[in-house]
C-alpha cells in the first residue's frame, strides 16, 4: 500500500505561483508513474501532469510551459510547480500513483491522496 499526502495549496492571485507537494509513505515511489489530477467546481477530474521513468514527464496542453513536475526520491516526494496561474486553474489537486507508464487515464492509477485546494483569484 502507498499512502499519499498532498500539501501546499492555497489562495493566490492570477499570475502568481504555488508549489504543491505529495509525500508518500508505505513504499518507495521509485517504480511508480506519478501524476497530478485536478477537479474544478462542477467539472470532471482531469489529468494535469505525469512522470514515468520510461516515458519522462508529460503535460496536459492547458498547463504546458506553466507547470512542472519533479521527483525527489530521497524524500519520497513529488512536486508540482505551478507558475503564471490563471483563475481557470482553480481546483482541488490530487496526487496519484500507478504502474502504467505514460498514462493520463485516472483509472490506471491505484493510489490517490486526499487533495489540496488551489484557488486563483482574478
Amino acid at each position: 500500500q502507498v499512502q499519499l499526502v498532498e500539501s501546499g495549496g492555497g489562495l493566490v492571485q492570477a499570475g502568481g505561483s504555488l508549489r504543491l507537494s505529495c509525500t508518500a509513505s508505505g513504499r518507495t515511489l521509485r517504480p511508480y508513474t506519478m501524476a497530478w489530477f485536478r477537479q474544478g467546481p462542477g467539472k470532471e477530474r482531469e489529468f494535469v501532469v505525469g512522470s514515468s521513468w520510461s516515458s519522462g514527464n508529460y503535460y496536459a496542453d492547458s498547463v504546458k510551459g506553466r507547470f512542472a513536475i519533479s521527483r525527489d526520491s530521497a524524500k519520497n516526494t513529488v512536486y508540482l510547480q505551478m507558475n503564471s496561474l490563471k483563475p481557470e486553474d482553480t481546483a482541488n489537486y490530487y496526487c496519484a500513483a500507478g504502474r502504467v507508464a505514460g498514462t493520463t487515464a485516472f483509472k490506471d492509477y491505484d493510489y490517490w491522496g486526499q487533495g489540496t485546494q488551489v484557488t486563483v483569484s482574478s
